[in-house]
């Protein structure tokens, strides 16, 4: 097998290549800016004897045809001949299109459909996979700042316990050894309060900016610090309050500016769907002064909230009724968060960095647009992230598509599909999924967007990463099962392989690669809770965060990972093979996900990143990655 100059495999007789192409530069990204001269390229083969070539363009819904755009020869090319097609990004306007290529031949029509990175041509006329494109109106500059670094997000009372804080009542703190299990419910979806804290404190954050730095981060994103009844905060109660038992607002500033002495920017959880049914807003047990919404109709917050029967029937999240459902399109919520002294105004002026939006599919665009508005209002330099799971190009939710790569709204999104393709991959699940990660996922986002994205392995929502590559399986056990399960030695060592694995392919691909706290360090945990125990002071799986550190400092010195163009090589079941390009080297990612070591032989000596080794050759152990420096004119020969 061989990659000769990073070539991708020659299509078949009936398959041909597509290119799309902004101020004259080809490119992976399906995205051009209204502003851009857009083209799409197409090497038709020449023995399907095309006459003519038409590109259709159809509306978002993939069924209602807007304009057809004939294809302008421009040469031979093998054998395929090329066609250019323009396309007037201002007639059509920012939005979500679809594109088709028809064929003439002297016995009919031939469509293309989407497959395999290639155009397959066919006689069947209905809609299928199309071509997709977006046309985005920017309306702030590129965020760069954090580029080419790493985030790591912290679920605050559980990382670092530090300073003397003020406890709430009601709340329970754990003294002594930490690693315990405190509390779970009795099954998933039961009751439970989740008022035991670990004491995590935000002054704790402070002492191990340190450590932070060290695995070459940028960003710290933290779970939500808004005062709250819980541990984990997502049932806020009080949103222009930090919570005491973190600190409070004197605790966030000096994180802020301590961060920022390091080089590093502060992202905030926002919280926006709903809040606690125990806040200040809804007010459902009286312990604040201000009225809320559950105690009067004639509450300032009343019309927050949805109630089908006041007081006791209202809309909560997912049905849970201590998360009562806000609405921020209501004028007088939306001021509270977006206004010119409001949520988003406070803590912008505080100094952070930008928020990520918890559940962003349940707000709507304009709102979101409006949060984007307000934290670029004095700095365009601020970032906007969204909590989405799917490839957000396309989101449809409620209904309708979301327009959150069109330019006015996100800056990136958590890369949950980027996760699931290498934990298939790695697992033995085939390459489906992450074929999809690497090619449509990626190629779907702005370059603005993509070199943004969020890539990661594991959350606050996920088993840890870890387990999920070498813990049995959760299926049929119970939390108390759960609560104590820990992998073997051997499967252990096994995982910690296959996450130094993973962790390398996350963090080469465009993107900023995010950790989740203890990740690094060898964490273990099933679904919530197991999987938010606290970081293992003193006790961290040393071989794996050396190497957290090694792929850190490899981001930190090599700018390609801020910016650089990306090319998938080759995928099958035992091995991947990306690139990232500079102006004249090829950083190339190469994966052995066979049970047999591979022979790789270079064309020049190649610096081998991870190791600082220049090799000509090397034998690459099984399921190992490494990521090589070469020439863009080498090749790699592997046997």
């Amino acid at each position: 097998m061989e990659l000769h100059h990073f070539s991708v495999v020659e299509m078949q007789n009936n398959r041909a290549e597509y290119f799309y192409i902004r101020d004259g530069k080809a490119g992976i990204s399906t995205a051009f800016k209204i502003t851009d001269k857009a083209q799409i390229k197409l090497n038709i083969p020449r023995a399907l004897g095309a006459t003519t070539t038409v590109l259709d363009v159809y509306s978002e819904n993939g069924y209602e045809r807007l304009t057809e755009i004939t294809g302008e020869w421009s040469g031979i090319d093998g054998k395929y001949d090329s066609y250019i097609f323009e396309i007037n990004t201002k007639d059509l306007g920012t939005g979500l299109y679809f594109l088709r290529p028809r064929l003439s031949l002297l016995g009919g029509e031939l469509f293309g459909h989407r497959w395999a990175g290639g155009i397959f041509f066919d006689y069947n006329s209905d809609p299928q996979t199309m071509m997709q494109m977006t046309v985005c109106d920017f309306s702030h500059s590129e965020p760069r700042k954090i580029r080419g670094g790493v985030i790591y997000h912290i679920f605050v009372d559980r990382f670092r316990r530090a300073g003397i804080v003020e406890v709430p009542d009601g709340a329970r703190v754990i003294g002594g050894e930490w690693r315990v299990v405190a509390e779970y419910p009795e099954y998933p979806g039961a009751p439970l309060y989740n008022n035991t804290f670990y004491g995590g404190t935000l002054w704790g954050v402070i002492e191990k900016l340190d450590y932070i730095k060290s695995l070459g981060v940028t960003a710290i994103y933290l779970s939500p610090i808004f005062r709250a009844f819980s541990n984990h905060k997502y049932d806020t109660a009080d949103y222009l309050s930090v919570d005491p038992i973190f600190g409070g607002e004197e605790a966030l500033l000096a994180l802020i500016g301590a961060c920022k002495k390091k080089g590093i920017e502060l992202i905030l959880d926002g919280v926006f769907n709903h809040t606690g049914s125990d806040s200040i807003y809804f007010n459902k047990y009286g312990r604040y002064r201000e009225t809320g919404a559950y105690q009067s109709r004639k509450s300032e917050y009343f019309d927050w909230y949805d109630f089908q029967q006041f007081p006791n029937k209202y809309t909560s999240w997912w049905g849970i009724e201590i998360l009562p459902r806000i609405n921020p399109d209501k004028p007088s919520c939306r001021e509270f968060f977006v206004g010119e002294s409001g949520v988003v105004a406070k803590y912008r002026d505080m100094g952070i960095y930008g928020f990520r939006l918890d559940v962003a599919d349940e707000l709507s665009d304009d709102f979101i647009t409006k949060i984007k508005d307000r934290l670029t209002e004095k700095q365009d330099d601020m970032i906007l992230y969204g909590e989405v799971w799917e490839d957000a190009s396309n989101k449809s939710s409620y209904g309708r598509r979301r327009r959150y790569y069109q330019g006015a709204e996100l800056d990136g999104v958590m890369n949950y599909p980027l996760r699931k393709g290498i934990i298939d991959y790695l697992l033995g699940r085939g390459t489906d999924s992450l074929y999809y990660a690497m090619t449509d996922v990626t190629s779907n986002a702005p370059e603005q967007i993509l070199h943004n994205q969020m890539n990661l392995l594991g959350t606050h929502d996920t088993e840890r990463i870890l387990t999920v590559l070498g813990g049995e399986s959760a299926e049929g056990k119970s939390n108390a099962t759960l609560a104590r399960l820990r992998m073997d030695p051997a499967h252990r060592r096994l995982a910690i392989r296959k996450l130094m694995t993973a962790y390398t392919i996350l963090a080469t691909m465009p993107g900023i690669p995010t950790i989740f706290y203890g990740d690094e360090a060898g964490l273990e945990g099933y679904r919530d809770p197991f999987n938010r125990m606290p970081y293992p002071w003193k006790k961290q799986e040393h071989k794996l965060l050396d190497h957290y550190r090694t792929i850190g400092r490899i981001r930190t010195e090599n700018k390609v990972y801020a910016e650089g163009d990306y090319r998938l090589l080759y995928i099958n079941e035992h091995l991947l093979a990306f690139a990232r390009y500079a102006k004249e080297y090829a950083y190339v990612t190469v994966v052995n996900n066979s049970d047999e070591d591979i022979l790789l032989s270079f064309g020049e000596e190649a610096l081998e990143l991870i190791s600082g080794d220049c090799v000509e050759e090397m034998a690459l152990s099984a399921g190992v990655a490494r990521i090589f420096k070469l020439s863009k004119e080498s090749y790699i020969d592997i046997n």
